[in-house]
Order: C-alpha cells, then structure tokens, then sequence
C-alpha cells in the first residue's frame, strides 16, 4: 500500500460512513411518513491532481503529512442536496444536533453569497474513525445546498478549470445573472413547496396503489 493511499484511507472510510448515515436519516423521514429535508447525498475524497493544486496554492510541500492534513480540512467531501432553500437550515440544526460531528466552523454563502453569484452553505466538521491503529479524528467538509444551485456550483466549477479562474468578463457576468435566475427559481419553488410536495405524495400513493405487489404487502401489515 502506498504513501498516499494509507493517508486517504481514513478519509475515505470517513466519506462512506457518513453517505451511509446521512442516506440513512432520509430513510428515517420517509420510514415516519414525513417528507425529508434531504433530497440525496453525494461524497467524494478529493483527487491528488487536486490536493496537488491546493498544496501549491497554500505553498506547502505535496506529501502526505500532519501540516497538510491541518491545512487542507476539504480532503473529504459530502455533499447534501435539498429539494428547497428552506430545507438547508433544516439539515443544518440535524449536523448540529449530532454527537459524532464536532463542527469547526460554518460559512453561509447563502445569506452572504461569493462575488461570483456562488450559494451552498459550508460547514467543516471533525469526524472520528476507527482503524486498526485506534480512533482517528477526520476533517469533513459539508456542503448543503439545492438542486439549482448545485448545477450552477458544477457548471461553474468546469468554467473554472477551463479558465482557470481568469474569466473573460462576458463569461462572468453572464454566471452571475444565471446564478441569480437560479436562486429566483428556488425562490419560487420555496412559494408552492406544500404543492409541490403534496404532487409528489400522490404520485408515490399512486404509483404505489397500482402495483399489486405493494397492495398486498400493505395490506398484510
């Protein structure tokens, strides 16, 4: 096994538990006939190409070390999505709430969005993991965000490996107005949520009902 790979390994056992328990709170809502604040939950352990660009940007050596491991608290990433804005805040006070998180700090960039137009909300978290030489403190960073913004935050994000963060300014502007176009629609999707949501229940009960499998197993409980 190499240098790296032990050095990632507790961050990616980090991802995956986490996936796993957040996936799981979803459920939970949904086991209780409640509609849950969590859309889906995505995770990655950040690329090398990538903690190699981080590295020269914070102008630290590119090695597997504890100063990198302080530095860079973004090696491992989740990545909620939420159906509304409101929803965000919801899941916020779930994080606060939990005993196997212990939260560093917070960044609201939807109250105080980047210049960019960028929303999402942040929070760096410290997560523990067990390994075989003993339990292992991992920085998390979570991003909680809406489907709107999230595909303005992907497209943005390939612009900017593209331009390397030198934007020609008709580009940048015409990011900022779509980010904009972006939170208004989450906006007015915030405005009929009950709805919304109320569509969406009776297509489930729907979809449900007409699948004879289902009917039977509901009607054993």
């Amino acid at each position: 096994m190499g240098q790296w790979e032990r050095f990632l390994g507790p961050y990616k056992q980090a991802v995956d538990e986490l996936k796993v328990k957040f996936r799981g709170m979803r459920s939970q809502y949904q086991a209780e006939g409640m509609t849950s604040p969590i859309e889906f939950v995505t995770g990655r352990v950040k690329p090398l190409a990538s903690i190699y660009d981080k590295s020269m940007e914070k102008g630290i050596p590119f090695e597997p070390s504890e100063q990198l491991a302080r530095t860079l608290q973004d090696i491992a990433g989740i990545r909620i999505m939420c159906q509304f804005v409101d929803d965000i805040a919801t899941v916020v006070n779930l994080i606060r709430q939990r005993d196997d998180l212990k939260i560093i700090e917070e960044k609201d960039y939807i109250t105080n969005k980047k210049p960019s137009g960028y929303r999402s909300y942040h929070i760096i978290a410290e997560y523990p993991v067990e390994t075989v030489k003993g339990k292992m403190t991992v920085p998390v960073e979570i991003q909680i965000r809406t489907l709107a913004m999230n595909f303005w935050a992907s497209i943005e994000h390939s612009l900017n490996y593209k331009y390397k963060g030198d934007f020609p300014e008709e580009i940048k502007l015409r990011l900022q107005r779509a980010a904009e176009a972006a939170f208004r629609l989450d906006e007015e999707m915030s405005s009929i949520r009950y709805e919304i949501q109320e569509a969406q229940a009776f297509f489930s009960e729907n979809k449900e009902a007409q699948n004879p499998m289902i009917r039977e197993e509901k009607e054993r409980e």
